[in-house]
């Protein structure tokens, strides 16, 4: 009889721990989503004032003049420039999508929580699913 109760509280005792660490997970990526969402929102925001213009409401670009953003190689592949692109600007050819592009992105002046917050939102938008989200400190690590 003992060895059944020192079995069963055992088996209650790993239970309850599993059951809190998963509560924990699942707390932690509802705060991950929660911050991301809000992130997002604020990066649709940025989008709509400043890309826009060049880059069209739907992200799809103007083939040979401004780059796609929806299911973009490039920007799929290349995160840490597309983090320079937007903190920077953006001069010289780069091929997207296999169609080749050269025209110059300004600066747009953005702070680094602006520009993480634009490229999540780029990342995460018509279908894109592209990387982890961006941070500011992501953005404050790339030089020029």
């Amino acid at each position: 009889m003992k060895k059944f109760i020192f079995f069963f509280l055992v088996i209650f005792s790993f239970s309850c721990k599993n059951t809190s660490n998963e509560k924990t997970a699942e707390v932690s990526q509802q705060q991950h989503s929660q911050e991301m969402q809000e992130s997002m929102s604020r990066g649709a925001e940025i989008y709509n004032n400043f890309c826009a213009s060049c880059h069209l409401s739907g992200g799809e670009g103007i083939s040979g003049v401004f780059p796609p953003l929806k299911d973009s190689d490039w920007l799929k592949e290349q995160q840490k420039a597309s983090i320079h692109a937007i903190k920077f600007g953006l001069k010289g050819p780069i091929e997207v999508n296999g169609v080749a592009y050269d025209n110059l992105m300004p600066a747009l002046g953005l702070s680094d929580r602006e520009t993480a917050d634009v490229l999540n939102y780029i990342n995460n938008t018509w279908g894109n699913k592209f990387g982890e989200p961006v941070t500011p400190e992501d953005v404050a690590a790339i030089e020029k």
